[in-house]
C-alpha cells in the first residue's frame, strides 16, 4: 500500500506524463491527439487524489 508521499508522487507522474504526451502532440501539429491528452489532465485534476494534493500545497 503506497503511504500519502508515494501516492502524491504517483498522481503527480500521471499529470507530468500526459502534460509531456499534450506538448509532443503539439509539436506533431495532431492537435486531435493534443485534444486527448489535454482531457485527461482534465480529468486527473478533477480526481479526488488530485483536490487533496491541491490542498497539501
Amino acid at each position: 500500500m503506497f503511504d500519502e508521499n508515494e501516492r502524491l508522487a504517483n498522481q503527480e507522474a500521471h499529470w507530468l506524463y500526459a502534460a509531456m504526451r499534450a506538448e509532443k502532440a503539439i509539436e506533431q501539429k495532431d492537435f486531435a491527439r493534443c485534444a486527448r491528452w489535454k482531457r485527461i489532465l482534465e480529468i486527473l485534476d478533477e480526481s479526488p487524489a488530485a483536490k487533496s494534493a491541491g490542498s497539501k500545497y
